[in-house]
């Protein structure tokens, strides 16, 4: 389990700031450990800012929700450039589905660390065709911590780190739940894609 570096508010003006990312496949808890994390910023009283991508409307259009239906509030925005201008003051920074925002949230995280904040960001790490999705590894490449969960395959019940997508739907972006995709381990995965191209 990931444990804080730091709760307490600070008023030193030179407090330092960091990135987290959390990253995994499908099914694999990362909303669920991103409003875990914001939760405790919220209980040690720090001013806690959360955005997520305005496309992300499957369980709620404002709310961040998990699978198993945790949730907490976040502003829902159409540009990465849009969370600077709503940050405001706060000490964290929330996001959500950080695959699904343009290059420019890789800047945005530097920018909000550098000016003291704790920035948490959770997003898928691979696309459905096991490829790296998105500002994903950039995000990967500048964070002070990551944290990669994995999910149980539905094949095979060992670890999995893939996201299977059960229709032939070519979009990069594909919104969907259990009914699109399902978490796969590496040989379940691979299996899957040789079975599509015959």
């Amino acid at each position: 389990m990931f444990i804080e570096p730091h709760l307490g508010r600070s008023n030193k003006p030179d407090k330092s700031g960091w990135i987290e990312v959390i990253c995994g496949c499908m099914f694999s808890g990362k909303t669920e450990e991103l409003i875990r994390r914001l939760n405790r910023a919220l209980i040690a009283k720090q001013k806690v800012e959360i955005f997520k991508p305005t496309i992300d409307t499957r369980y709620h259009e404002q709310k961040i929700v998990s699978h198993s239906d945790r949730e907490i509030r976040s502003s829902p925005v159409n540009f990465a450039n849009d969370i600077l201008l709503l940050a405001g003051n706060c000490d964290v920074v929330g996001i959500d589905e950080a695959q699904f925002f343009d290059d420019a949230i890789v800047e945005v995280c530097n920018s909000l660390a550098n000016n003291g904040k704790r920035v948490i960001v959770a997003g898928l790490d691979m696309d459905f065709e096991g490829k790296p999705f998105g500002p994903m590894p950039d995000l990967l490449a500048v964070a002070e911590f990551v944290t990669k969960v994995h999910a149980i395959c539905a094949q095979s019940g060992e670890l999995a780190s893939f996201s299977y997508r059960l229709n032939s739907n070519e979009s990069k972006v594909l919104l969907g739940e259990k009914d699109a995709y399902e978490a796969r381990s590496r040989k379940a995965f691979m299996d899957g894609m040789k079975k599509r191209k015959q």
